[in-house]
């Protein structure tokens, strides 16, 4: 519902209600009910008209964007206007609909000055804490957008900074190649090429499905495997409800470069790497486990996989997923992912 439609309806519902309240409560002590009710349609057209006067001037002046200490003299100066002009309305209205001054008893007239006062004071309550309320909706509403927009940007610089990574990588190994064994040189070139389609693909995603992940995966090893020949060994486990679970692109391709070059890649005869994965509870566990050791006290610096991955899970799932790599009892490091099923 529009602003205007609320106001409308809340102002007419908010005066017909007082006035159906007070005929509840004046009608046993009023044996003229058709003059009570007249008198009561007379307090609903006059409140309706005046608070609606005392609204245009809020817009009007900019009261809605004032603070607490400058809007409440302006208020308790609004309330004894409005009542005062509220009180002449029905003095005006009296003559014209009963053909007769209405009693001119001064303590009478104190007495509506202070009723309509309380009600255009407990109006100006019900508006202005609607307006406030509205405001730090709107604050909470642009702060959001704020920080989305600005992990977004954190995101998308952190995938813009794995191609280059990746490419940089994978020109390398084919580069050892180029003189050793020119045909899987251009064998590699071309793996390259089709690994890079796919990744371009996937870059214009926030998250993709394993299944889509796992291709670029297995085209990477097979460019690896090139390279390392029978030094690189790979396993998967993948259980059949994890192939479509969505995952952040690229983020299990990292992992697996990370431990072939700060794992395998160090070791003279080479090593195995396993790659499982399985839906826990709505969450996603993949453990990646590689032949090699990992030196806890310099973790941070280990490889650009770890920083990487720790950062985008922050920023997609906050505190919901879980990241640990640790040494193994079988001389290999094990890297565990938990991926809730929606980012925040």
């Amino acid at each position: 519902m529009r602003k205007n439609q609320l106001y409308i309806l809340l102002q007419i519902g908010g005066w017909l209600f007082y006035t159906i309240l007070a005929f509840l409560v004046l009608k046993a002590s009023n044996t003229d009910t058709l003059r009570l009710l007249s008198i009561l349609f007379l307090v609903f057209v006059i409140g309706t008209t005046t608070t609606h006067m005392y609204r245009y001037v809020i817009i009007r002046l900019g009261w809605t964007k004032l603070n607490i200490s400058e809007l409440i003299p302006r208020i308790l100066a609004a309330v004894v206007l409005f009542s005062i002009i509220f009180q002449g309305l029905y003095m005006l209205g009296y003559s014209l609909m009963f053909q007769r001054r209405p009693p001119l008893d001064i303590n009478n007239n104190i007495t509506n000055l202070l009723s309509w006062s309380t009600l255009i004071a407990m109006w100006s309550i019900i508006y202005f804490a609607y307006q406030f309320f509205e405001r730090y909706r709107h604050e909470e509403i642009k702060n959001l957008r704020w920080e989305a927009s600005k992990n977004e940007i954190e995101l998308n610089k952190l995938k813009s900074q794995l191609n280059p990574h990746f490419i940089f990588n994978s020109m390398n190994s084919i580069r050892a190649l180029i003189d050793e064994d020119p045909t899987k040189a251009k064998r590699s070139v071309t793996q390259l090429a089709n690994i890079l389609r796919n990744t371009l693909m996937m870059g214009r995603k926030k998250t993709v499905t394993f299944e889509e992940e796992l291709k670029v995966v297995n085209d990477y090893i097979e460019l690896e495997k090139t390279r390392y020949e029978e030094r690189l060994r790979y396993f998967e486990e993948i259980t059949e409800d994890a192939y479509g679970f969505q995952i952040p692109s690229l983020m299990i391709q990292t992992l697996v470069e990370n431990g072939i070059k700060h794992g395998i890649s160090k070791i003279p005869e080479g090593g195995k790497i396993y790659l499982r994965a399985k839906v826990l509870d709505d969450k996603l566990e993949v453990k990646i486990e590689n032949s090699g050791s990992l030196d806890e006290n310099t973790l941070p610096e280990t490889g650009f996989g770890i920083i990487n991955t720790t950062q985008r899970l922050n920023l997609l799932y906050g505190n919901s997923a879980n990241f640990e790599i640790s040494n193994t009892d079988h001389h290999t490091v094990l890297t565990r992912l938990i991926i809730p099923k929606e980012p925040i």
